[in-house]
């Protein structure tokens, strides 16, 4: 079965997905450690660690018989740019703001 292309937003979106970020940012994990965490299939969970690792978010590392997940960094610049953008956006607007209130409180 193909994995789908999705952007970071779409990767991000699925509740189960943002529970493996979050249980993987504590330790790495396998994928049958990581499975018990959910009530899903096995392969309900590979799919969305697979997804995961396309979209840069975690990867995949084969030690013997286990394949380990760990978070990786790439998965979040794009997120990272994208929040920074909307901070700047709104310091600036409150920046703006304050100076208007300035101007206009009396001293």
């Amino acid at each position: 079965m193909a994995i789908p292309t999705l952007d970071t937003f779409q990767v991000i979106g699925d509740p189960s997905r943002r529970k493996m970020l979050m249980l993987l940012s504590e330790d790495s994990l396998t994928i049958n450690s990581l499975a018990d965490n959910f009530d899903m299939s096995r392969p309900a969970v590979s799919k969305h660690v697979k997804i995961l690792e396309t979209a840069g978010f975690i990867s995949i590392k084969d030690l013997g018989r286990e394949r380990y997940c760990t978070l990786k960094k790439d998965g979040f610049d794009e997120l990272k740019a994208w929040l920074n953008y909307f901070d700047q956006f709104w310091a600036s607007k409150l920046k703006n703001l304050e100076t208007l209130l300035n101007k206009k409180l009396p001293n």
